[in-house]
């Protein structure tokens, strides 16, 4: 069915400009091609929000993968990009992983409920959209299968940039309940691959996909590298629980070092890589004592500028509840709390970690909870 773009919008206006970009996306001057996909970056994914010409624009890209042009190899597919030469085909699978990324976005409403339970602040936001970004929404969310089936046959690529791009769409595609079906043959695939992998980075991203894709990756929990066993460690299905957690909080006894594994960081993982432990090992405890030790050390450790990322989420996983008074603290929250106090001098750690105190129900400065500590022997 022929497309109208008209009646879509990017984010500047109408999309009846967006064919001659994407038209020359295959363009056989390599100036003329960046400037299509700035056009694509920019308008029609302006700062990974959806249009309702996003959908459109990326069956097109999906459609042209394997062009022959898409091969074309050279350094800065984007004005703006001063990374190394890479293909065509590997920029717009890149491309194509942005917009699965932001489709996936809010959708698992479990995972909405905690991240909301995590910051103190979230007002939640869902049924306020504009209609038109509704509707972009649905529309990509509808198109995954076909983008999917496109990117699939890449996931074979003996070419490590078009193969890692190719797991970066794969990755978040195949985390829809509506594409269930297609990871174990995806499965497959990556764990074909695994044996003959010798790069960190590859086998730890492989291990990260197994993982969040519900697979079994007890095996990899103990593999020879630690990055590839905490990544086999962070999805939500746990084989083996108490060895899972373990591998994390290993990791999480030196966070410099775990920060320091990818210094790329991995497709779908923001910030700090120790970040994305640390929340693991928070969901993965059943109890906060599990996890006190590492965490009590972390705060201690003072990093003021992660509040948000790091200490505020070990104080809300201390207190889920909030603090009640008529019960008394235990001996890991009181250790947590001493942490806080200790630093504070030095760091801030309360000061900046406020509103995180007032959601447990923790007086909101230095000399209170070293008040309230006071009244335990």
């Amino acid at each position: 069915m022929e497309t109208d773009w008209a009646t879509h919008r990017h984010a500047y206006g109408s999309g009846e400009d967006i064919p001659v970009a994407l038209c020359s996306l295959l363009d056989k001057d390599a100036g003329v091609r960046s400037e299509a996909l700035a056009v694509l970056d920019m308008g029609v994914l302006h700062q990974s929000s959806l249009y309702t010409v996003t959908a459109p624009a990326a069956l097109f890209v999906a459609a042209i993968l394997d062009h022959p042009l898409c091969l074309a190899e050279h350094e800065g597919h984007l004005p703006w990009d001063d990374g190394p030469p890479r293909s065509l085909r590997a920029a717009l699978l890149d491309w194509l992983g942005q917009v699965a990324e932001s489709a996936a976005y809010g959708e698992d409403p479990a995972r909405d409920r905690a991240n909301w339970e995590w910051q103190p602040w979230h007002e939640d936001t869902r049924g306020k959209r504009d209609p038109d970004e509704l509707a972009a929404l649905q529309a990509c969310r509808d198109i995954r299968p076909a983008l999917y089936d496109a990117v699939e046959p890449f996931l074979s690529s003996c070419d490590p940039h078009i193969y890692a791009s190719a797991l970066g769409v794969a990755l978040p595609l195949l985390s829809a309940p509506a594409l269930a079906d297609r990871v174990p043959r995806a499965a497959a695939l990556l764990r074909g691959r695994l044996g003959t992998m010798t790069g960190r980075r590859e086998r730890a991203a492989v291990a990260r996909a197994l993982s969040l894709w519900g697979m079994d990756t007890s095996d990899l929990l103990a593999d020879s590298d630690p990055a590839v066993r905490v990544c086999a460690a962070l999805g939500p299905v746990r084989v083996d629980r108490p060895r899972a957690l373990a591998v994390l909080l290993d990791a999480l006894r030196d966070p410099r070092t775990t920060d320091g594994w990818f210094p790329e960081p991995l497709r779908g993982v923001d910030g700090c890589f120790r970040f994305t432990v640390l929340r693991s090992a928070l969901d993965l405890a059943v109890s906060f004592e599990e996890v006190a030790p590492a965490t009590t050390a972390m705060v201690a450790a003072g990093r003021r500028s992660v509040v948000d990322h790091e200490s505020g989420p070990i104080l809300f996983r201390a207190f889920p509840g909030g603090y009640d008074p008529a019960h008394s603290l235990t001996s890991a929250q009181r250790a947590l709390l001493g942490a806080f106090v200790d630093t504070d001098e030095t760091t801030g750690s309360i000061g900046h970690n406020w509103l995180w105190f007032r959601a447990a129900g923790l007086p909101e400065n230095r000399e209170g909870i070293a008040a309230l500590l006071r009244t335990y022997p």
